[in-house]
């Protein structure tokens, strides 16, 4: 089994030292719970104010024995930007998924992105290559990826184009991309997942749960534009598989299903009972909206909440061929429905 299936031996796969950063974020929460099933123990990286036990609440749709399983995790008080507590957490590693981020589309925040996500994502590749850890996955983005003309299909192989025009958050992800890649030339290990919009159930005030949280409550409008979606689950899946594999010094799309967010949002709101959007919304009202959406947070210091990144998105048409990863690994996405389906089942009512 874990010759074959794993790529290890099986002395080799239980000797591992694996650190998770980004432990309390949606994928590293999961990827914690699936980690934990077949190791002992597994090192995990949180901010200061970051909240560890909504770990639990993650471990909760999985099993009854959540604090047996959430003891076994080392976590360790550390921010990625700050060398002296990191290089304390890398101590005996063995494997590295870096999860931790810094996630915004707003502009000012460019600053802030680009420490945590690219200057970030260079500490923990320096403290992989010092260590001798013998493979590190991160997890990247398909903003990283570039388009295709004529609406083909987003493939690994499609370059991002630096001239085109990129939010903030793309361009860090892919300057973390790239110190990645560094990485491997200086003799690290290394895998890259580039996952769609993650959904999941557990943080449904962040990412995807806002969208999934304003559907709940039910939604009249939808816009023309789609992309790509993956379950959380196939996120930690093929972070696991690709790390107990001899696969390096890749990357890999990770998308199951390409809609529309009209199919999105229709689907959705079906699986919660909810009317389904009926009403289209043009693009020139939303950047109405974003106009003074900027100014009331200009006058009177509200938070954005409707950028004009976020406009362009929402009528910008991708599509992804996560074919790679299927052929690679033999690896089988869960079907969009049966993802909602179960999200909709766990949301707290």
């Amino acid at each position: 089994m874990y010759e074959k299936e794993k790529g290890y031996s099986k002395k080799e796969y239980f000797s591992c030292m694996i650190l998770v950063t980004g432990g309390t974020g949606l994928v590293g929460a999961h990827l914690l719970y699936h980690l934990l099933l077949e190791h002992p123990k597994v090192r995990a990286t949180h901010r200061k104010n970051s909240d560890v036990a909504s770990v639990k609440k993650v471990f909760s749709y999985y099993t009854e024995e959540v604090e047996a399983l959430f003891q076994k995790i080392e976590w360790v008080e550390a921010n990625i930007t700050e060398l002296p507590a990191l290089t304390e957490a890398f101590k005996n590693i063995t494997h590295v998924y870096h999860c931790a981020a810094f996630i915004s589309f707003n502009p000012k925040h460019y600053y802030a992105l680009k420490k945590a996500n690219i200057e970030g994502t260079a500490n923990v590749v320096n403290l992989c290559i010092a260590n001798s850890v013998k493979k590190l996955c991160y997890v990247s983005s398909i903003a990283t990826l570039g388009k295709t003309l004529e609406g083909q299909p987003i493939s690994e192989e499609n370059d991002w184009n630096p001239e085109d025009n990129n939010s903030v958050y793309s361009i860090t992800k892919y300057g973390a991309e790239m110190e990645v890649w560094r990485g491997t030339q200086e003799g690290l290990d290394a895998v890259i997942v580039n996952p769609g919009v993650i959904l999941g159930e557990g943080y449904w005030n962040s990412g995807s749960g806002v969208l999934i949280k304003r559907v709940a409550k039910g939604v009249h409008f939808y816009t023309h534009g789609s992309t790509g979606f993956v379950d959380v689950k196939d996120v930690v899946k093929a972070m696991i598989t690709l790390m107990n594999s001899h696969v390096k010094n890749e990357k890999f799309i990770l998308v199951a299903a390409n809609a529309t967010y009209k199919e999105f949002l229709t689907k959705l709101s079906k699986e919660f009972g909810n009317k389904p959007p009926s009403k289209y919304i043009s693009k020139r009202i939303l950047m109405i909206l974003s106009n003074l959406d900027w100014l009331s947070n200009n006058l009177f210091k509200t938070k954005r909440s409707l950028l004009k990144a976020t406009v362009h998105s929402l009528y910008t048409h991708s599509k992804y061929d996560a074919s790679k990863i299927e052929t690679a690994l033999s690896f089988q996405f869960t079907p969009f429905e049966e993802t909602l389906r179960r999200i909709v089942k766990n949301y707290p009512n």
